[in-house]
């Protein structure tokens, strides 16, 4: 039974989603302020957590920050009032996999959380580990490694790129990420895959600029209104530079 964590400060809702949640046969626990979600979440593991962003004590943006330090394999659906495009954005790029705004569907609500919980359970893109240039996958253990050095990505960003890893050299299109990463059934904008993208070609670029010499690692490239490609990096020629 998968384990859910709701904050919610708001006691109609949060009765509401601990009903429907644990009709649709979750485990749920319900917290309803930051602090008392941080402290669950040290003496707990959840599989995906709903969090509020206007919470009493805590801006949900930092709770964000801290739940994924905290577990960083949990799933986190951002619930908020706030329509402000720069605040979606900021809340995707604390850790959130997705998110909903106020007022929403239930139904809409319980797809998303079964297709985050459906996707979470399914097999990698590519099945053995992968090289490309001084970048390495291996799915068996959910590792990305540039060089010898670790790279943490967060599991829809390691999804992204074992999925553009699959077809490396050729375009992806937004349909396929979005339908084969988050769900063919997904109800959120695509802004979502743009946000993620970006955090992942942050990571890979930051960890290869950390070595010395520095890492050559593929490039992911943007097919504008198409999707995109991760590049194929060709080795340099011996005793090149």
């Amino acid at each position: 039974m998968a384990e859910l964590l709701v904050v919610e400060d708001e006691e109609k809702i949060g009765q509401l989603l601990v009903s429907a949640l644990g009709a649709n046969g979750y485990s749920v626990s319900w917290c309803q302020d930051g602090a008392g979600a941080l402290a669950v979440a040290r003496t707990g593991s959840f599989d995906l957590v709903l969090l509020d962003l206007g919470l009493p004590d805590v801006d949900g943006i930092e709770v964000c920050r801290m739940l994924k330090r905290q577990q960083p394999q949990c799933i986190v659906v951002v619930l908020t009032a706030r329509r402000d495009e720069m605040d979606v954005i900021e809340g995707l790029e604390s850790g959130a996999d997705d998110y909903l705004t106020k007022p929403f569907r239930m139904t809409e609500l319980l797809a998303r959380v079964r297709a985050h919980l459906r996707r979470a359970s399914v097999g990698e893109f590519v099945s053995e580990a992968f090289t490309n240039g001084e970048l390495t996958l291996d799915p068996a253990a959910r590792r990305c490694l540039v060089r010898d050095r670790e790279v943490a990505l967060r599991p829809k960003e390691f999804d992204l790129l074992a999925r553009l890893a699959s077809e490396a050299g050729r375009a992806v299109t937004r349909e396929a990420l979005m339908d084969d990463v988050w769900d063919r059934n997904w109800f959120g904008s695509t802004k979502t895959l743009d946000v993620h993208i970006a955090a992942l070609r942050h990571r890979l670029a930051e960890a290869a600029e950390s070595l010395e010499p520095p890492a050559r690692v593929p490039v992911i490239t943007t097919l504008r209104s198409h999707g995109y490609r991760l590049e194929i990096e060709v080795e340099p020629p011996v005793g090149g530079q």
